[in-house]
């Protein structure tokens, strides 16, 4: 895997010219592709350095140990931490998620189950809001349907990461995991008789798109507006401010009705369709590619359980890992770095696994 190193090395080098010059910054979205590619490619430059100094450093010291035993504990303790800095840069050099800098759209919306359905969809709402902040994020709600009962139909939420963050620290590379079916198992508030019922809610991740990623012709476009409603059916406001959009050549369509002006819920509908249209490309250029390593993880059909959430026992199992904990109640409070974690663990032993094993 290492041999890969000098080139990126020489990548490296050859971007922090580019940045060097001022001619670049005259086209920003340029500027900041090549700041991206400059800032990951970093890491991976610390990552060699500290790996070859430790290297350097263990063969000086066996080398002094075969003159004095004294040094045979330091040759070890070297030989270890050059070792671990090895596997640090191993990881590094895997290859990485095209959309592993981006910010996300999660799209939740209840599924069978009722108004406990919704219910429990509004507290997977409430879950990622409660990571986003406290992970310093930003989020948006681009799009809401609420249920009688105050739960959610259906929301869309944009989480924005900060500004530099490190790469494997964005909204999309915490998050690209948790697509899929969440089930509940708990007494409704309205059942009667205390009798645990079990339903579902979904979750789709979708890398935001920026303009420069997906280009959308008016012409593929067809704009509908209708009269906005609540809970219940009922009307919230007397003007058509609700925007249909259908992207023709896809068969796409995406509603907004969370703003109170036409002109807003159109363009949160087209930042909505830019990221499906994103995921739609991404997923094609996948299948084209046959020798795609799709690991446990990333091949989970979105129709298929991903985790349960079980409130009689206050535990959480995520069934693509096998990762079960009692700390329910923390996680739906946004403590979900545990159970990402064991997801993100298992994607990197799967990808090494793939990178190592011999071809054929």
């Amino acid at each position: 895997m290492f041999e890969s190193v000098e080139s990126l090395l020489a990548e490296h080098a050859d971007l922090e010219r580019r940045l060097a010059d001022p001619a670049i910054h005259a086209d920003q979205a340029t500027a900041r592709k090549v700041g991206r590619r400059y800032a990951e490619l970093g890491r991976v430059v610390g990552a060699h350095n500290a790996w070859r100094e430790l290297a350097d450093d263990a063969a000086a010291a066996r080398e002094l140990a075969g003159e004095d035993p004294g040094f045979a504990e330091e040759a070890e303790r070297l030989a270890g931490e050059e070792e671990a800095a090895a596997e640090r840069l191993r990881l590094l050099l895997l290859p990485r998620d095209p959309h592993e800098d981006k910010n996300v759209l999660l799209e939740i919306k209840a599924g069978e189950g009722g108004a406990e359905s919704a219910l429990f969809a509004g507290d997977l709402v409430r879950m990622y809001l409660r990571y986003a902040e406290r992970h310093g994020w930003k989020t948006e709600t681009l799009d809401v349907a609420e249920s009688d009962l105050g739960g959610v139909k259906n929301l869309t939420l944009a989480v924005k990461g900060r500004n530099g963050a490190e790469p494997g620290e964005t909204p999309y590379a915490r998050l690209k995991f948790e697509g899929g079916v969440h089930r509940v198992q708990r007494v409704p508030v309205t059942e009667s008789q205390g009798r645990i019922h079990t339903s579902a809610a979904g979750v789709l991740v979708l890398p935001e798109a920026e303009d420069v990623d997906v280009e959308i012709e008016d012409k593929d476009l067809r704009v509908d507006v209708f009269r906005s409603s609540g809970p219940g059916g009922q009307s919230v406001n007397t003007t058509d401010s609700a925007v249909r959009i259908t992207h023709v050549p896809t068969g796409i369509v995406v509603s907004c009705q969370n703003e109170k002006s036409q002109l807003q819920n159109k363009e949160q509908a087209l930042r909505i369709l830019r990221s499906r249209l994103l995921a739609v490309a991404q997923e094609a250029a996948d299948q084209e590619a046959a020798a795609t390593r799709r690991s446990q993880v990333r091949t989970v059909d979105r129709s298929e359980r991903v985790r349960t959430y079980n409130f009689p026992q206050n535990r959480i199992t995520d069934h693509r890992v096998g990762y079960t904990a009692y700390n329910l109640d923390h996680v739906l409070d946004g403590e979900l770095d545990g159970v990402i974690a064991a997801l993100l663990e298992a994607d990197q032993r799967e990808r090494l696994g793939a990178l190592e094993s011999p071809a054929g």
